[in-house]
């Protein structure tokens, strides 16, 4: 016969494993940030977890395998943010440049991820490649800012014909320049790009940009085509 209190402790297993692997990737996003890739240490996330080696290892099989739970995660993250952001009542000039806010201030908040896509990029992105959690992950953001730009284009409001990478390249270059540069951009030319001084000063420049991209003629689209003459 089952005992009836069975479950309880089935139950309890499972939110003692996933608080465990959840407090295993806090600290491992700290210390991958700290460190990179390379000089991470799988026996100092133990050692500031309350599990060991082992039990890292049979969570996540390997260092590898926990860097890319941790890519996973934080890109995780901000794609959630992106999809649950309710824009429907906003025209899309105001839709898409609070999409643009969103991102400026996730980047701000969240400084370790953009040091683990830094890290990321020094490694090929060969993490990245090879999980297919991530290979899909960027496929719900494009998707906002598609809707968005169909409803500009359809209004008039926006003139210029955008493709949705290209706008989300542009978006993240300023957000994770800002972030990313900070230090090296201070001591080449004095200017804290996080000042919380300036930050309605570039969070207001971010979207000034991109809805200027999106309402101004390319100049590309006023050169006549090869052999019209003029």
């Amino acid at each position: 016969m089952t005992s009836v209190d069975e479950p309880v402790r089935h139950n309890g297993r499972i939110r003692d494993a996933a608080r465990t692997r959840g407090e295993i990737l806090d600290v491992a996003t700290q210390e991958f940030a700290r460190a990179g890739y390379d000089g991470a240490r799988v026996d100092e996330i133990a050692a500031r977890t309350r599990t060991t080696k082992r039990m890292i290892y049979y969570y996540f099989g390997g260092k590898e395998q926990l860097f890319t739970a941790v890519l996973e995660r934080a890109y995780g993250v901000i794609r959630e943010a992106e999809q649950e952001l309710d824009v429907e009542h906003l025209d899309p000039v105001a839709a898409i440049r609070r999409l643009a806010e969103l991102t400026f201030d996730h980047h701000e908040r969240h400084p370790d991820f953009v040091r683990l896509v830094s890290i990321e990029n020094i490694h090929g992105a060969e993490h990245i490649a090879a999980s297919r959690k991530l290979g899909r992950i960027g496929s719900p953001a494009l998707g906002v800012i598609r809707r968005i730009l169909a409803s500009g284009q359809e209004s008039g409001l926006f003139t210029a014909d955008v493709d949705a990478v290209d706008l989300h390249a542009m978006i993240s270059s300023f957000c994770f320049f800002r972030v990313a540069n900070r230090h090296t951009f201070g001591a080449l030319f004095g200017r804290d790009l996080v000042d919380p001084a300036q930050r309605g000063h570039y969070r207001t420049m971010l979207g000034d940009m991109v809805i200027a991209y999106l309402t101004t003629e390319r100049a590309t689209d006023r050169i006549p085509p090869r052999g019209t003459g003029g």
